[in-house]
């Protein structure tokens, strides 16, 4: 096996003296709150504690999904922390397609899997094999294959998770064949990218898999990487966690037959815990910089995807700019009785600024879909928001209020300096919308089109009520504090408990209220729940899963994985 660097080696510098150097750890194993009521990290806390203990990267592996991937990219490169893009992939025992459980039930429907994108193929190839587990292999939970693997594993590092693992489970089971036969078939496929996994929590099962694992590691010469499965921030965010865990799972707390954690380890530890974890594992843990080092994804958020919008076959030799353009000139004759130099001039420059930043292509498209929706008779709003400022949409029929009577301002809209694709707000009717979505996937293609995710969050008030319904406080005690905190957008619990007298004084005087709110505050924010945006639509140029990863409600709804504002980050044509 390759010798990798251990926990202190000594490097000769410019004087030529000895200098200690120390490798730095990097957590390669961590669930955010989009683990949906199993992580219990917000990105940014997950990003600021990488930060605090001069950590130079860190993964983001929720389970089974990507959803957090944008916003976790943008908040590790707005901290110089290297992003690595991950999943907490999970793996059918035989085939996705084969949905039956034994009496175990859920439990042997699928292993953990931690795939990490080294690049951009291995990124988009997650981004592929996430959906397809939705879309495909969904059962219990979103699964994949060993069939999809081999067809998408190029550019994915892979470590082999945690108990959950199928190489840990044949341990466990004293299948020691087993485990060595899954070892070598992902060494096989995933060659030096493949990492058996260890961890240490406390957990006696996990004592006796780690020592067989480092047996096998020695037997196979497969690299050892040590991971911490962190769930949560800190060690005393175990006991909210397990709040979090009853939510999921619909239990009370001192229900003896729910799902709980049985260690308060699986929160973010910093670089000294892990040395002093793993006493014995110096390059088990110094790998994990190797690992980190090897990825290197490059997202590119300056792009805009378009889809491709067909001129008419009468129109076929003039550009996107040019056709709207004759568009543009036929609604301002029609919408003016005399066209004014003022008029011409200042269409001219829309004009200009909307072929300067490439956007025809996305104003024909808009003005493709309200043209069809009238002549439908499917009820189009007027116009709103800034998109109202722009006189081309008010000639080409995209809006019904004119800009020049209203002295509406264009570059509120679409501003050359602008960085991002300019919204335009279309208002249909909300009993005919599914007739719109129809037209504009048989137009683009059923692959290129869906409905946007969206994710309901724990507001102050509602999580009151969710932590006191699983502490068992009486209802009357938890509605009154709920009720106490204001009724304003946005509101948080420590902003209520600074505003609020009476709220803070109610709290501090009792322990089971204190505890009540202590623990709301941990869980805060965090998402809940994921739903269908009620009037998100995306268009992409060519297949979905080029660009965002895919998700499938349990009533069958398709939508994104990435929800509005990571959509608009990398580019692709949203309409709401």
């Amino acid at each position: 096996m390759q010798l990798r660097p251990q926990f202190s080696i000594f490097a000769v510098g410019l004087t030529g003296t000895a200098q200690p150097h120390h490798f730095r750890f990097v957590h390669l194993h961590n669930h955010s709150h989009y683990s949906l009521l199993d992580g219990a990290c917000r990105i940014k806390d997950l990003v600021d504690a990488a930060k605090r203990n001069h950590m130079p990267a860190l993964a983001l592996t929720d389970h089974g999904n990507m959803c957090g991937a944008i916003e976790f990219y943008k908040t590790c490169k707005k901290a110089d922390l290297k992003p690595v893009i991950g999943v907490e992939a999970y793996m059918a025992p035989r085939s996705r397609k084969e949905k039956s459980a034994s009496k175990a039930g859920m439990a042997d429907t699928s292993f953990h899997l931690v795939l990490l994108a080294k690049n951009l193929q291995g990124y988009q190839n997650i981004m592929r094999l996430v959906s397809i587990g939705y879309l495909e292999g969904f059962y219990y939970r979103p699964r994949i294959d060993r069939e999809v693997l081999q067809k998408y594993h190029e550019g994915i590092i892979v470590l082999s998770a945690c108990l959950k693992g199928e190489v840990a489970q044949a341990l466990l089971a004293g299948n020691e064949e087993g485990a060595r036969q899954v070892a070598l078939e992902y060494r096989e496929l995933f060659g030096d990218d493949y990492y058996l996994e260890i961890h240490k929590h406390g957990i006696p099962e996990e004592d006796l898999v780690r020592e067989k694992v480092k047996a096998l590691s020695r037997e196979l010469s497969i690299p050892l990487v040590v991971t911490n499965d962190t769930h949560y921030l800190k060690r005393e965010h175990a006991l909210p966690h397990d709040v979090l865990i009853c939510l999921q799972t619909g239990k009370d707390r001192d229900d003896p037959n729910r799902l709980r954690y049985t260690t308060d380890q699986i929160y973010f530890k910093s670089q000294e815990e892990m040395q002093n974890t793993f006493p014995e594992e110096s390059e088990a843990l110094s790998i994990t910089e190797e690992i980190a080092q090897k990825c290197d994804l490059k997202l590119d958020f300056d792009k805009v995807h378009l889809p491709t919008f067909a001129i008419p076959s009468e129109e076929q030799s003039k550009t996107l700019d040019e056709y709207l353009e004759t568009l543009a000139y036929q609604g301002l004759r029609q919408r003016y009785a005399e066209v004014t130099p003022e008029l011409e001039a200042r269409l001219r420059h829309e004009l200009a600024v909307i072929e300067q930043t490439g956007y025809a292509g996305y104003f024909l498209i808009v003005q493709d879909f309200t043209r069809v929706a009238r002549a439908k008779g499917i009820p189009v709003g007027p116009g709103r928001g800034s998109a109202a400022g722009s006189l081309v949409s008010y000639c080409i029929g995209i809006t019904n209020i004119d800009p020049i009577k209203y002295n509406l301002i264009f570059e509120r809209f679409l501003n050359p300096e602008r960085v991002t694709m300019p919204d335009i707000d279309i208002d249909f009717c909300y009993e005919r919308r599914e007739e719109m979505i129809k037209y504009v996937r048989e137009k683009y293609g059923e692959a290129n089109v869906t409905q946007i995710i969206t994710f309901g969050t724990m507001a102050a008030r509602a999580v009151i009520r969710d932590v006191g319904r699983v502490l068992k406080m009486r209802y009357s005690d938890v509605d009154k504090i709920a009720k106490m905190i204001p009724a304003t957008v946005g509101i948080s619990l420590d902003r209520a408990l600074e505003t609020v007298g009476e709220l803070r004084t109610l709290v501090e005087s009792d322990d089971t209220h204190k505890q009540l709110v202590e623990y709301a505050k941990v869980l805060e924010g965090l998402a809940r729940h994921a739903s269908t945006h009620a009037a998100g639509v995306v268009i992409t140029p060519d297949e979905l899963t080029n660009y965002t990863p895919l998700y499938k409600s349990n009533t069958g709804d398709v939508t994104t994985q990435y929800d509005m504002k990571a959509l608009e980050t990398i580019g692709v044509l949203k309409m709401d």
